[in-house]
């Protein structure tokens, strides 16, 4: 069975604070008892049974073991726990207590909450690409990881109703040339026959191919994929000239001011355009030429082919402009550039970049810029491309041997099988649990597991900034803030930064033994350090850097599968998570950097007023903008935005109480409800935690009872949540999936219902509430007997 390992390391690994944080999986034997290997293999059947109805998996092999560490057992049926007929102050605790027991109870011991982090389908392609070019595949994986991977392919095949024999970009999507072209081709990479799988599943896959045009279809992320492995031309690929790594500084296209993400995935993609690398040109590599495209290969238009796109995968088609750009670099400029002397330039661009690409191996342990960052086509994209670029330069260096250690950091295993999963975001999830816990009113009952947390987050601050002159190489400072996922990865991201820090604020302020949660005081200020920094002109926040470059800089856009991936935006979310935590820092020293502190707020705010979100993007990004008006004193009263908000929020819940805003919103910028107008529990609990911000509570707390009673009705016998739709989305057509979602938020919102709407009658002379299944509005606002 498949044996999760928490904060352990191994050769050629390195780590600053003892591998806290890291994640892997390891095949044993022996490993668990009988019973518990039945259970994994009747969720893994009845997860392959139903995977077309239910998409997304509730991660069971690994909180099963993180439950069994802990002496909890957990309910792999899933069973609800019933409705009750009241729900008064006395049930919402017994609610919350139940679920802050499961919580508890799936926390490694070091502090974070494991889990799998879904994203593009493509991702654990590139990874098996990589590994077959670099001739490590066997070396890297073993026959289990071969059975697993394949599982989880097959697993995630047929995505859509249609059951055309394709694959989503993601597992809520249509069929896309990028993903059925690469999940073929990896399985065939894992010793797949061309016509074996569960139901045919190659053949239908590649007649889905053929079907649409054939591989010359693939967008230009496969277009690169594909060329690296020898089943696609390099003269089939738009230019990707590394050249422009020369460039000086002050250049708006220079590579050094192009969205972190988007940077760090364009250079290695640039080095190996420049070389025109293609890996070993075996049988199968020959055979996939012939079952990839519809044309003899030979007699493929190469030239033409680099403007295709399968409409299925063009949500972000090239404009005139851009292919006017592509077709003069390509006709003049890439000659130009490869002629000698002029070729010079290229050479000394490559060795230039292979430098870079070693300085950020170095500074990110060898993960790379990792979570979010992988967004660009995948979590593994970049580390992939890295790892590739440093086998090219020395295949038996101990950078490469490095970079395959690290293999193991990015893989998952659930019921669906074992995948490349797009992040980790333990540090994320861990500030957002604090804060939620802290949310409660028995939060001090499950203070070993505050403690733990509070340890992980500590453990996680990143200590120093990146080597040498880091600004040469395009980075931002980084000491005292936090990455998404662990600290040896060292890229500080600003909200992360903010919701630690927030963490750690309110764990030495709310608790009767808050000074067992004190940090050095250096370690705040160094982290107050970071979030000032990271302000841009506007007031707003971006993600890990200051925008470095123009908006319409986005016109350059590479990629047909993404928007907004050039320049580094600024986001709502951010903005607010910062606010809160400098007033919240403001509070505690009143007199460091005061002015600075009092300016960035008041320019954050207005920001805030002007501009919109991300995310799922209404709902959340109202949420975070609420809660940071609030922070700063705003009110329903005096702020018209915060009335419109509420305004908005109200005219979206659905009449079962909750809310459900499907990831297309994103997508088409336009709220989106869930097919059949589902509610979602974390959209719901979303919608409450900034309707009770905003003051709901004492207007009418009418919307927060039918909520706050959608929520409870959904917990299961255990107390857990259930595993709904996807809830995030990065580059307006790339969802995410937060696993741990579906049990901080549930938990955040009935805490801050209880302690509001419980408390708020009691000072009211009403001593007891009973919310009854159904009544009317006029009764629930006059009546001690509150009806949904």
């Amino acid at each position: 069975m498949w044996k999760l390992k928490i904060a352990e390391g191994g050769p050629w690994l390195k780590s600053g604070n003892g591998h806290v944080g890291r994640e892997t999986w390891e095949f044993d034997p022996n490993f668990g008892t009988s019973e518990e290997r039945e259970e994994v293999e009747a969720a893994r059947i009845e997860f392959q049974k139903n995977r077309i109805r239910t998409r997304h998996t509730s991660d069971v092999l690994a909180r099963m073991q993180l439950a069994k560490a802990n002496n909890f057992s957990i309910d792999l049926q899933k069973e609800k726990d019933g409705n009750p007929t009241n729900i008064d102050t006395a049930t919402v605790s017994d609610i919350l207590k139940k679920a802050l027991s499961y919580f508890s109870a799936i926390q490694a011991h070091d502090g974070h909450w494991p889990g799998d982090f879904p994203g593009p389908l493509f991702t654990t392609a590139t990874m098996i690409i990589v590994l077959y070019v670099t001739e490590s595949l066997s070396i890297t994986l073993s026959s289990e990881h071969y059975k697993e991977i394949c599982r989880y392919l097959y697993n995630r095949q047929f995505v859509n109703q249609n059951m055309d024999g394709g694959w989503g970009l993601h597992a809520e999507g249509e069929s896309s040339m990028l993903s059925t072209a690469l999940n073929y081709t990896a399985l065939r990479l894992l010793g797949e026959n061309v016509d074996y799988g569960p139901d045919m599943s190659m053949h239908k896959a590649r007649k889905w191919i053929h079907d649409h045009g054939g591989a010359t279809m693939i967008p230009i992320l496969g277009k690169v994929w594909l060329s690296v492995l020898g089943v696609f031309e390099w003269s089939g690929v738009n230019p990707i000239p590394p050249e422009l790594f020369l460039l000086p500084s002050f250049v708006p296209i220079q590579p050094g001011r192009l969205w972190s993400h988007f940077r760090m995935a364009f250079i290695p993609m640039s080095y190996l355009y420049g070389k025109k690398f293609v890996g070993p040109i075996t049988r199968l590599v020959i055979s996939l030429r012939e079952e990839l495209h519809i044309h003899p290969y030979k007699k493929i238009d190469w030239k033409e082919a680099r403007k295709l796109c399968a409409k299925e995968d063009a949500y972000n088609p090239h404009m005139w402009l851009q292919e006017c750009l592509s077709d003069c670099l390509y006709s003049f400029g890439e000659p130009f550039l490869t002629r000698w002397p002029i070729s010079y330039m290229r050479k000394r661009a490559l060795q230039q970049i292979a430098e870079f690409l070693k300085y950020e191996d170095e500074n990110s342990q060898y993960i790379c810029i990792g979570a979010a960052q992988k967004h660009v086509s995948g979590h593994y994209f970049e580390q992939a491309l890295s790892m590739l670029c440093c086998w090219i330069e020395n295949p038996n260096s101990d950078a490469f041997k490095r970079h395959l250690a690290r293999v193991a950091d990015f893989l998952w295993v659930g019921e669906d099988g074992m995948k490349v999963r797009v992040c980790a975001g333990q540090l994320w999830d861990v500030a957002f649990a604090v804060q939620a816990i802290l949310a409660c009113s028995i939060a001090e009952e499950f203070g070993s597991t505050l403690k733990k947390a509070h340890g992980f987050i500590k453990t996680s601050q990143i200590m120093d900034n990146p080597s040498g002159d880091f600004s040469r190489k395009y980075r931002h400072i980084s000491k005292g803030g936090w990455a998404f996922q662990v600290a040896d990865q060292g890229w500080q991201v600003s909200d992360c930064t903010a919701e630690a820090l927030k963490a750690l604020l309110l764990l030495s302020k709310c608790l009767s033994d808050g000074a067992d949660y004190q940090m050095e005081t250096c370690c705040y200020f160094d982290a107050v350090n970071v979030l000032l920094s990271l302000q841009n002109p506007n007031g707003g926040y971006g993600t890990w850097e200051l925008a470095r470059t123009n908006p319409w800089m986005e016109i350059f856009n590479m990629t047909e599968i993404y928007a907004d991936i050039i320049v580094e935006h600024q986001y709502v979310e951010c903005t607010s998570s910062v606010i809160q935590a400098l007033a919240l820092f403001r509070e505690k020293y009143p007199g460091h950097r005061r002015d600075e502190i009092d300016q960035c707020i008041k320019k954050a705010t207005e920001f805030i007023e002007k501009f919109g979100s991300w995310g799922i993007c209404f709902t959340y990004g109202t949420w975070f903008a609420i809660e940071g008006l609030s922070a700063v004193g705003q009110c329903y009263d005096d702020s018209t935005c915060i009335r419109k908000a509420c305004k908005f929020l109200l005219s979206k819940q659905l009449t079962n109480g909750g809310w459900g805003e499907s990831h297309l919103s994103s997508r088409t910028k336009a709220y989106t409800n869930l097919d059949g107008e589902k509610s979602h529990i974390v959209n719901t609990a979303w919608a409450m935690l900034a309707l009770m911000k905003a003051g709901q509570v004492e207007r009418d707390p009418a919307p927060l009872h039918k909520a706050a009673r959608l929520i409870i009705s959904m917990q299961l016998s255990d107390g857990d949540f259930p595993q709904e739709e996807m809830i995030g989305s990065f580059l307006k057509n790339g969802p995410l999936c937060y696993m741990a979602y579906r049990n901080i938020f549930p938990i955040w919102a009935l805490g801050e219902y209880q302690k509001l709407v419980f408390q708020n009658y009691q000072t009211s002379s009403i001593k007891k509430t009973n919310i009854a299944p159904s009544a009317g509005n006029a009764a629930l606002k006059n009546s001690a007997n509150l009806h949904p």
